[in-house]
């Protein structure tokens, strides 16, 4: 006699990065119109966290210049959160000027990279972000951090896992809701995950971690199945796998969400994402930059259901 049993549907939460750190190393201009439509998009789709943009120096990042005109167009859909990323208490007071109510800052495991990419030390851009935590707690603000080159520096090499975890703790220890673990350059292998995510979680516990795997190297999907397996329930992730890292040569994008909403599908995760709709915006946003989807699953399904 067979027994019946109920089953239940774990959920995974997806921070689609499209918008924000799939378009921002983009060599040719992307119209406020063409970003307001992808996020509009992506949300059709089904994505509730989409960040949105990023208050940084033009001078720097030119592809973001417009953040305050992206955010001020925005039209909000409820139950739909659009953080964006802010290095420094000027870039947040910018960005809540603009309406923003959730921010992300960011630092890195390496110290190499720190000062190659924001020009000072580990310490100094953690310093940098206590008179930003005290405003956004007065101003209500949720803040989340992001932690580079966790499995990988292009100027180092190997990262250890323990220093990984000091940066991730002092986030966390700052006040940030949430610690977003980044293979900027997408050297991990799903081993490096587990070991990396064994020292994280002696500090941070894993309800406050999420993962953010790049595709370099072919590993991203397998090393989301590793950090879920460990425990982690939140992932980054880019629609087409778009993105790139300019102190990185060769890295390519997010891992690609259309991706990883396969890959839950198949485990049986619920994302509350329509893949269809979502393989849809791939393809128009890669049409938009005169290329193809990086994404093997936008492929793969456009030549199941070709247009």
């Amino acid at each position: 006699m067979s027994v019946m049993r109920e089953v239940v549907r774990e959920a995974v939460r997806l921070v689609e990065m499209g918008p924000r750190d799939g378009l921002q190393n983009e060599a040719q201009p992307v119209t406020t119109a063409t970003k307001l439509a992808l996020i509009d998009r992506l949300a059709d789709a089904g994505l509730r966290e989409i960040e949105a943009t990023a208050f940084v120096s033009p001078k720097w990042v030119p592809q973001m210049a417009d953040h305050a005109a992206l955010m001020q167009a925005l039209v909000r859909r409820p139950g739909v959160r659009y953080p964006v990323l802010t290095p420094n208490l000027q870039g947040f007071e910018a960005a809540l000027a603009a309406g923003a109510r959730e921010v992300a800052v960011f630092a890195a495991a390496s110290e190499s990279f720190s000062r190659r990419n924001i020009n000072c030390s580990i310490a100094e851009s953690i310093a940098r972000f206590a008179p930003l935590m005290a405003r956004a707690r007065e101003a209500g603000v949720a803040v989340r951090g992001y932690v580079s080159c966790v499995l990988g520096c292009p100027l180092e090499g190997a990262v250890d896992p323990h220093q990984v975890a000091e940066v991730a703790w002092r986030l966390d220890d700052l006040g940030c809701e949430e610690v977003s673990l980044g293979d900027t350059i997408g050297v991990g292998t799903p081993a490096q995950v587990q070991a990396m995510l064994d020292a994280v979680a002696r500090r941070v516990p894993v309800a406050r971690l999420a993962g953010h795997f790049h595709d370099t190297w072919g590993m991203g999907v397998a090393n989301v199945h590793a950090a879920w397996q460990a425990g982690v329930r939140c992932f980054d992730a880019s629609v087409a796998g778009l993105g790139g890292c300019p102190y990185a040569p060769g890295a390519t994008g997010n891992v690609a969400t259309e991706d990883l909403v396969w890959l839950f599908q198949g485990l049986g995760v619920d994302t509350g994402i329509d893949l269809d709709r979502l393989v849809d915006t791939a393809h128009w946003i890669s049409a938009e930059l005169g290329r193809a989807p990086v994404s093997r699953v936008a492929r793969a399904r456009r030549a199941q259901r070709p247009c």
